[in-house]
């Protein structure tokens, strides 16, 4: 019995790691809510959605499996004919040189094989993985398009970047990578470990005594991987998150002197994404070591039991083991433990996918606001009637925006809405365009109800034309064209003329074809608004909407854009928002609001007449431009 006192003092210091990582996990279940553990989506369904995408490339990942088996056969046959080479050369029988080569001549030809197969897969796989990365990136962008303004508000730009572009690159090594090498590696496992049994079962099973420790640390390991890979996720989205918003907004943070503080809340950050990239790196620095443990502790054992009889016809429990098999043997362990110790490398970055997986797919479950009802029809064509009945609204449950809102608006009408800020003049626009939801009331386009209009269809008859203009990176054609096929030059040239943004876009040295640097800050707020006038009336809109149009304009920026307002009031119905009462004095009707609800409406002259809110409004704007004159 003494004789197996050394294998027994390896089980049982293996037996105190195993006690450790128990007794951690343990604690970590009992405790994962205060240490931060969340698990939201089981594996199983975060697998079996991202499969859904994989599904059309079946016959591909066929190949691959086919391509696999004859890539892993080195890995198997190759022990063998080591083990069986030593026992013909140290053998009684002799040995002849020609075995030798045709040995090496076998060795070499199942060698070029595997690599062959190997590459072709690899091959496959890198074009199946970007195609399949890119469904989902587009997937993605085509759900969040989809979303109504008042979600899109809810999630921070960053958020959505690092969705679109960082998630779904994770995705991208795992079909490219993770699952071939999972698949290929348990392949290999089962080979080995059928290869062993068919060489000598004992050992074998002496080398299984170290799987159940194996099958330990992996569960253990899995749990504390997917917490940490969680905290680097959540880190690097609030890095993208914070580099968003302050890169945009630089110029304030230079103009008031808050570079340290922001350079501290940055480096706060930086240091939380630090300590979680630690704890990641913590937790593969001791997973991957004692997986090595048990692989040198096996073959510790094998050396052991094969010097007992000087590894020479040595039996172990009734059987046989002598030099070709202890060859043999040595390198299955290194084939059988390099594919576990693999597999914790490979599972540890499943445990990214997943984590990047479950955030994509928060995204993709969140159910749109605003969308088509099953009976919406399409409109080729409009007249321009708007009608409000009794129309409530809230962006915060039971904090009303427009209480029991009524009017009418006929076609080829201009219709000016005034009020302070807050009153509801900016959510009347957005609401005609479907951009949220009301709660009650019902909002009437030439008689029928727009959530009976399917929503592309109803967007495409208005043109929007905004304070705050969002110019895309590009060209100033291509800003004011968004996309639109078959249009000429000619016909952008005649929409700026029309609304007056020819006079300077004939001035730049590129003319149309000038660059537009990000959010268009190369020019000027005036310029900006006339290309957006021009990319309206490009688009040919039934309804044009103007939202502060003339705010933060200079004078004679402000007389261009006023006689652009004139030449588009004979276009259609128009719906407009303006501080500046001079503005719209010759809209067709006047609405003024106050705190929701409809106050005041009539013609510039009547509202002057009756003095009321709008008389009052007008005076104050009338003094206080005479005062600016005198000065």
């Amino acid at each position: 019995m003494h004789e197996f006192y050394p294998l027994i003092i390896v089980g049982a210091i293996i037996s105190v790691f195993a006690t450790g990582f128990i007794l951690a996990y343990a604690f970590m279940k009992d405790k994962k809510e205060a240490i931060g553990f969340d698990r939201n989506m089981k594996d199983s369904e975060i697998i079996r959605r991202l499969l859904k995408y994989a599904k059309p490339y079946t016959k591909h990942f066929i190949l691959v499996l086919v391509l696999m088996i004859f890539s892993i056969a080195h890995e198997i046959i190759s022990p063998l004919i080591l083990g069986n080479l030593i026992n013909t050369v140290g053998g009684d029988a002799g040995f002849e040189l020609s075995y030798l080569f045709s040995a090496i001549a076998i060795y070499a030809a199942i060698l070029v094989t595997s690599l062959i197969c190997t590459y072709a897969q690899s091959l496959i796989l890198q074009r199946v993985g970007q195609r399949i990365v890119s469904s989902i990136r587009e997937d993605l962008f085509d759900h969040i398009q989809s979303l109504s303004h008042d979600q899109l508000n809810k999630i921070p730009v960053g958020t959505l970047v690092t969705r679109v572009t960082n998630d779904t690159n994770a995705i991208s090594i795992t079909f490219t990578n993770i699952m071939v090498n999972l698949v290929k590696n348990c392949f290999i496992i089962i080979g080995v470990l059928t290869a062993m049994l068919m060489l000598n079962y004992m050992l074998t099973l002496m080398i299984l005594c170290f799987v159940p420790f194996v099958v330990l640390f992996t569960f253990t390991f899995r749990k504390f991987s997917r917490r940490a890979h969680r905290k680097v996720k959540d880190g690097t989205t609030d890095i993208n998150i914070f580099l968003s918003e302050n890169l945009s907004g630089m110029k304030i943070i230079q103009i008031f002197n808050r570079e340290e503080r922001k350079q501290a809340a940055f480096e706060a950050k930086n240091q939380t994404l630090c300590r979680a990239k630690f704890g990641q790196v913590f937790v593969f620095g001791i997973f991957r070591p004692m997986v090595y443990m048990l692989y040198i502790s096996s073959v510790l054992c094998l050396f052991y039991l094969g010097a007992r009889g000087y590894i020479n016809q040595v039996e172990f429990l009734g059987q046989i083991i002598d030099a070709g098999i202890i060859v043999s043997f040595y390198s299955f362990i290194s084939k059988f433990f390099n594919p576990i110790q693999n597999l914790a490398e490979q599972f540890n970055r499943l445990q990214a996918t997943f984590a990047s997986s479950e955030k994509i797919y928060k995204i993709f479950d969140i159910v749109p606001e605003v969308v088509d009802e099953p009976d919406a029809i399409e409109l080729d064509r409009i007249e321009g009637n708007i009608e409000f009945r009794n129309v409530w609204f809230y962006y915060v449950e039971n904090e009303w925006v427009l209480k029991d809102v009524s009017f009418k608006v006929n076609a080829g009408d201009t219709v000016a809405f005034v009020g302070s800020t807050g009153s509801g003049k900016t959510t009347i626009l957005s609401l005609i365009c479907r951009n949220y939801d009301i709660q009650k009331g019902e909002i009437l386009i030439d008689g029928i109800n727009i959530r009976k209009i399917k929503i592309s269809s109803l967007r495409r008859h208005f043109g929007q034309m905004l304070q705050d203009v969002f110019l895309f990176s590009g060209t100033v054609k291509s800003n004011i064209t968004l996309g639109l096929d078959d249009v000429s030059d000619d016909e952008v040239m005649a929409a700026c003329r029309y609304v007056n943004a020819d006079k300077f876009i004939e001035r730049l040295p590129d003319g149309l074809d000038e660059v537009v640097r990000e959010r268009g800050n190369n020019f000027s707020a005036g310029q900006r608004q006339l290309i957006s006038f021009a990319r309206t009336i490009i688009h040919k809109p039934s309804v044009m909407i103007l939202d502060e149009a003339t705010a933060n304009i200079d004078t004679e920026t402000e007389v261009l854009i006023q006689d652009s307002l004139e030449k588009m009031m004979n276009i259609g119905t128009m719906l407009m928002v303006a501080h500046r009462l001079s503005t719209i004095q010759h809209a067709d009707n006047i609405i003024v609001l106050s705190h929701g609800k409809i106050i005041e409406q009539g013609s510039h002259a009547e509202l002057l007449r009756n003095k009321g809110n709008y008389y009052k409004l007008y005076t104050l704007q009338y003094n206080k431009q005479l005062l600016d004159k005198q000065r």
